[in-house]
């Protein structure tokens, strides 16, 4: 029998997203763990959508600045680094190469989120460990902080931790599935056992969640998404109360901050138990309107949705998203064609210079006294 083709994989937007992405000078990056690709969204020299993937082995937690990146694998972190010179293009007009110059071997660590701290230490979300960690030159990763609830570290996945969010390049808070202390404890209290937890007090300041995901700290304020209820919003202190800010058609995964706008990660639910059941079912149902895969910008002052990219054919699921300030058209190599052993870059050469010539030691003469005899040689 012959194996049916998959669908190609399609990408629509919304009218006003591309002269947004032009206006505000932007451009995207996400991840697919389930399809194995990491995409660079921008747009081409004559306005079109510019949509560049690079496939990698289980790829999910992504951080992004204009000139580096760091990519979390099944098995392995990868560290890229943008090869043109500030003004140059490449053929087709990428004003970014990202290429993957270094990369750490952890293991399967099932790592969700990943950022960089103010000294810019590379941080990550443990999930099987029920950990943060940081990388190791030795090792396949150095602990650095759990939930007070864990008694040990073990590879058992036993609260789910998956999101993290920094203040001044400081961890702060993490999200959690639930506060469970026993292997895939987490599965059973998908539908109010999320929550919140300081880094800094080891205290739990948030409940009642739903699967969350994707903290972040931005204007003064921890944003996060409630995946099982499909909906986008805050930490009111004041209430100690998640409030909903946009509903999304979409289990979210995946948030970045431009200006007054959130840019937010949708997939698909998954047909399995874990994935089953929750409210995000029931508003898709009362919405009358099925679940979709893609992103969505949400204005802030506004809580509406002012842009979409929808994703259609065999990706259904994103994890991670990340946001490119004044790059215009993304691209980066990977390791499934012999591009990257075409692709050499190096410094100008510099004269070399012999050593200077230093002067012979001085030798050290001893000051006697003419009143002490014994002294003399």
């Amino acid at each position: 029998m012959t194996q049916a083709t998959p669908p190609p994989v399609s990408f629509t937007c919304s009218r006003h997203l591309i002269p947004w992405l032009y206006e505000q000078h932007l451009s995207f990056v996400f991840t697919t763990y389930q399809t194995n690709r990491l995409f660079l969204v921008g747009l081409k020299p004559n306005g079109d959508l510019s949509i560049f993937e690079r496939l990698f082995d289980r790829p999910m937690g992504l951080y992004a600045t204009s000139q580096r990146l760091y990519l979390s694998c099944r098995y392995q972190v990868w560290q890229f680094e943008n090869t043109l010179a500030e003004g140059e293009a490449s053929d087709g007009g990428y004003d970014r190469c990202f290429v993957p110059q270094m990369s750490y071997v952890t293991g399967d660590l099932d790592i969700h989120d990943i950022a960089l701290t103010y000294s810019e230490r590379p941080i990550f979300v443990n999930s099987r460990y029920s950990c943060l960690g940081t990388l190791s030159s030795r090792c396949s990763f150095i602990p650095v902080w759990q939930p007070p609830f864990i008694s040990k570290l073990a590879p058992e996945d036993r609260c789910h931790l998956n999101g993290l969010a920094l203040q001044d390049g400081r961890p702060t808070y993490v999200s959690a599935v639930s506060n469970t202390d026993i292997i895939a404890g987490w599965r059973q209290h998908r539908h109010d056992g999320g929550c919140v937890i300081e880094v800094a007090s080891n205290e739990i300041v948030l409940t009642g969640l739903s699967m969350p995901h994707s903290p972040r700290w931005y204007r003064d304020r921890l944003w996060l998404l409630n995946s099982g209820t499909g909906e986008f919003g805050y930490f009111d202190p004041a209430r100690q109360a998640f409030e909903p800010v946009a509903f999304c058609p979409g289990y979210l995964r995946g948030l970045a901050f431009y200006e007054h706008w959130a840019i937010v990660g949708l997939s698909k639910p998954r047909h399995e138990a874990t994935f089953s059941g929750l409210a995000l079912d029931d508003q898709l149902q009362q919405r009358n309107i099925s679940a979709i895969c893609g992103l969505m910008v949400i204005n802030l002052n506004t809580g509406n949705i002012d842009h979409w990219l929808q994703i259609d054919g065999v990706i259904v699921e994103l994890y991670d998203i990340q946001l490119l300030p004044q790059v215009r058209r993304p691209t980066a190599l990977g390791f499934r064609s012999d591009e990257i052993c075409h692709h050499i870059t190096f410094v100008q050469p510099q004269p070399l210079r012999s050593p200077p010539v230093s002067a012979p030691p001085q030798e050290t003469v001893a000051k006697h006294s003419h009143s002490d005899p014994e002294s003399l040689p």
